[in-house]
């Protein structure tokens, strides 16, 4: 099946865009910075492949380069965008993590 013939709200961006970050599964959200899938998986199928054969996001995230591009379809450009999300997400927790955000009881 092709994201084509899904419904519009159906389609990882929109439904994002309709009902929250939240509203997502991992696949879609994966999705979304995979963008395109491989001949015979659409993107989320992929996304979901990806997951279920690495076990886990965090398994997928702290793949090496060799490890996921052994992936038909999956090459170095996908692996840099995935490891860039994955710093970015760091920073952000460091960040959080120096003003105080995420402690705000000893309990």
């Amino acid at each position: 099946m092709t994201l084509k013939t899904l419904p519009n709200e159906s389609m990882p961006r929109e439904k994002l865009l309709q009902r929250g970050p939240q509203a997502l599964s991992d696949a879609e959200l994966l999705a979304i910075f995979l963008r395109t899938g491989t001949q015979g998986m659409n993107v989320i199928e992929l996304s979901d492949f990806l997951i279920q054969d690495f076990g886990s996001l965090r398994q997928l995230f702290s793949a090496s380069e060799k490890e996921f591009c052994r992936h038909k379809g999956l090459g170095q450009a996908k692996y840099v965008q995935l490891q860039a999300v994955l710093e970015m997400t760091q920073r952000y927790l460091a960040e959080t993590l120096k003003r105080g955000d995420a402690l705000t009881s000893p309990e």
